[in-house]
């Protein structure tokens, strides 16, 4: 795996929040984005976890306007971005091991839980709650959606389902490395009509694009890694929702083709928790509407 120093030699410059690399352990360094507010104190410390295709360059424009009174943190996680991407079974890339680096984030950081929002998206969102289950405290509130916190198959896009076992899991991998191209040029926007249609920054298409492939793994790869252990840590939540006691908020967008919005609204009656339906959204509210995205974390340390 390539140091830290030497991964900041190639890293793609996102210009804006200070960029930098944390050392998780001998196997896994992250590339992270954080952001101090003018005043020290701060009103609170927000940590953003992205879903794929995606990297911490997501969160840019939005970390520049929280960052003015928060703490803003975000990483890509391994399998992304400039972050450490070691073969299996060096590490697995299941929710369980995301949730394990999350904590540890967190720690090396110095992550204030105390007065934390945690807003997780798609791959984000179960190793948030994965954690959760384990340190109730882990933040004051988790805002949570567009992922799949149950085995639901049903109400997952076809090429989802099909990575979740073989025989469909390794062609589906291999094909999704086959039009990454096409991927990262229209994964945000399917499902839309006409004129909710949206570009990405060139800045985010970039960070994307370049940093698809590295160290002999694709985002592609460890997304089908991940999907690889989700079933099994899909059930393990649902057995343990009993034990969910952090504060969670549930957002979906109704226009979201890959998870049925029906996914989000079971999870939030289950868990007696807030649902918010986002009319005219897809699968990225953050990155269609980031100012819905800035309100949603401002209420949450409102509330």
């Amino acid at each position: 795996m390539a140091s830290a120093a030497s991964a900041h030699a190639g890293a793609i410059s996102v210009t804006g929040p200070k960029i930098d690399f944390i050392k998780i352990d001998e196997t896994i360094t992250l590339r992270r984005m954080v952001a101090h507010p003018s005043d020290p104190k701060g009103k609170g410390t927000v940590l953003f976890l992205h879903g794929f295709p995606e990297t911490l360059a997501v969160w840019k424009k939005i970390a520049e306007t929280l960052g003015k009174d928060y703490e803003v943190h975000a990483f890509d996680w391994p399998g992304y971005g400039q972050s450490s991407r070691p073969s299996p079974p060096q590490f697995s890339y299941s929710p369980k091991d995301y949730a394990k680096v999350l904590r540890a984030y967190m720690d090396k950081a110095g992550v204030d839980r105390a007065n934390l929002v945690i807003y997780a998206s798609d791959i984000g969102g179960l190793p948030a709650l994965l954690l959760a289950l384990d340190e109730p405290s882990v933040a004051r509130k988790i805002i949570v959606g567009d992922f799949a916190p149950f085995n639901r198959p049903q109400y997952m896009y076809e090429s989802l389902q099909n990575l979740k076992a073989e025989p469909t899991a390794t062609p589906t991998r291999a094909y999704m490395n086959k039009t990454s191209d096409e991927i990262l040029q229209n994964v945000h926007r399917r499902g839309l009509a006409p004129e909710a249609q949206y570009e990405l920054a060139s800045e985010v298409q970039a960070d994307m694009k370049g940093s698809w492939a590295r160290d002999g793994v694709t985002s592609a790869d460890a997304f089908a890694f991940y999907y690889a252990h989700f079933t099994r840590d899909e059930d393990y939540l649902e057995a343990n929702l009993h034990k969910l006691k952090t504060p969670l908020k549930v957002i979906w967008g109704d226009r979201d083709i890959y998870i049925n919005a029906e996914m989000g609204r079971e999870f939030a009656e289950r868990t007696s928790s807030e649902f918010g339906l986002l009319a005219g959204i897809g699968h990225f509210p953050h990155l269609q509407d980031p100012a819905r995205t800035v309100e949603e974390v401002r209420a949450a340390f409102a509330d």
